[in-house]
């Protein structure tokens, strides 16, 4: 392989000629070969925000020339239309504070500028006004904000959105309802579908909420909070251009000490994350087993059947999307461990485990945003009641008798539940034969369309 000899303050190094990375890059490629997993597009594509900005802003304060400001602006919108995604190889298993991308940005947009005919230096001018310290929680929150606000709020908009849907069309259904997995008082499945329409739309209320946190960059804080080499006022003016460059609103952190060392707003940002997953794990094992059968399982409901689900059970259907979205809550949860025990080690001025949060929260973050809409579209477009079975079973349940209680009494009520389990009858059988009621007052009182 040609290669090019690159020089950074620790001497010389060979780095593949087809490539535009330098020293610094090729260091962290040769000496962090741990795992398959990279530093997060969407890392990269945050902090092709962020150089564009502080390069604004640079130019404004009269440390960057015009020519150069440009310069970088032009590179950093080619690399975030995906035009040089092979020249960001670095693993997230590297330095915690994430220099080595920091760096590896700041190299390769220096080489690509000179591409153009402007040269720059990745410390001097590119990574002018800023350290490490204070780019990469910034470009980790440009890029968590993006997420949920791109991906995450909109994917669940759509579930939602068909899950009003059934809840119109299914007004009319009633159905028994379940406690701990056992039979309960009747409920409309309209009224059952609003439970999971909240469970949906609840947690999106908690991600709001969370983006106001987000939203508070710690750039302008340099080395250790300070400021140190960064003119007055740039941070605000970094946050203006991020602003105009996102589409969405960007501040600084009033308190950069703040900013470099914790990372609580990820955690609780994340934390949103994770309800969501939980409750999309509840309306996923609600769904499978209601759709469990064909004949010998609840069968209330009919979800689409997409593949084969047996490599020896011929005609075998399985609730393959309900598996996968459980799975994913499953990687969610453990995604907001990791992130709580990195966000807890933060040594004085810093800290230094910021890949692993921007790996996981990016991670959950798509991966949500992927199955809400793989569930959407492949399981809950599809979703239908079995009216027919849901009236067995709601006729066929014994906690019809609730209803009776307030004619007959508690104990009197649970005789009658009691002998009709015991004997096989109806509920209707076991009333009569008790001489507790006669049949028009039964009829009259055991009324489920009266009891929702």
């Amino acid at each position: 392989m040609p290669t090019r000899l690159e020089y950074d303050t620790m001497g010389e190094i060979a780095v593949p000629a087809e490539h535009f990375w330098g020293a610094q890059t090729q260091r962290s490629f040769e000496n962090f070969k741990i795992g398959t997993e990279k530093m997060p597009g969407g890392i990269i594509s945050a902090f092709s925000c962020l150089k564009e900005a502080c390069a604004r802003a640079n130019a404004d304060c009269g440390k960057l020339a015009a020519e150069q400001s440009n310069a970088v602006s032009a590179v950093c919108g080619e690399i975030r239309a995906g035009k040089w995604a092979g020249e960001f190889p670095l693993a997230v298993w590297q330095t915690g504070s994430g220099t080595q991308t920091n760096m590896n940005v700041n190299e390769v947009i220096a080489h690509l500028a000179a591409k153009k005919g402007v040269r720059l230096h990745p410390n001097d001018h590119v990574n002018a006004s800023q350290s490490s310290n204070d780019t990469f929680p910034s470009a980790l929150h440009i890029a968590a904000v993006l997420a949920v606000k791109n991906g995450v709020l909109p994917a669940a908009k759509r579930l939602s959105e068909t899950l009003a849907r059934l809840e119109s069309e299914n007004e009319d259904v009633i159905k028994i309802g379940r406690t701990h997995l056992q039979d309960a008082t009747p409920l409309r499945f309209s009224q059952e579908i609003s439970g999971w329409r909240e469970l949906v739309d609840a947690p999106c209320r908690m991600l709001e909420a969370a983006l106001g946190e987000l939203r508070r960059l710690a750039i302008g804080g340099t080395a250790v909070g300070t400021g140190l080499n960064a003119p007055k006022g740039f941070d605000v003016r970094v946050c203006g251009y991020l602003t105009e460059l996102t589409g969405t609103e960007f501040i600084p952190d009033e308190n950069k000490f703040h900013a470099l060392t914790s990372k609580d707003a990820l955690v609780f940002a994340h934390g949103a994350l994770k309800a969501l997953a939980a409750n999309l794990m509840k309306i996923a094992n609600d769904v499978r087993w209601y759709a469990a059968g064909p004949r010998c399982g609840l069968g209330e409901v009919h979800i689409p059947e997409n593949e084969p689900g047996s490599s020896i059970m011929p005609g075998k259907v399985n609730p393959t999307q309900c598996e996968a979205v459980t799975m994913v809550a499953v990687q969610v949860m453990g995604n907001d461990s990791a992130i709580g025990f990195a966000a807890s080690q933060g040594n004085f001025q810093l800290n230094v485990f910021l890949p692993v949060c921007a790996q996981d929260f990016l991670q959950s973050a798509r991966l949500l945003t992927d199955a809400m809409e793989s569930f959407r579209v492949h399981c809950m477009e599809g979703l239908t009641a079995d009216r027919v079975r849901m009236d067995f079973n709601l006729h066929n349940s014994l906690m019809l008798v609730t209803c009776l209680t307030p004619k007959i009494g508690y104990e009197k009520a649970a005789e009658c539940a009691k002998k009709a389990l015991r004997d096989g009858t109806t509920l209707k059988e076991a009333v009569l034969a008790m001489g507790l009621m006669s049949e028009a007052e039964f009829d009259g009182a055991v009324q489920p369309e009266r009891m929702v």
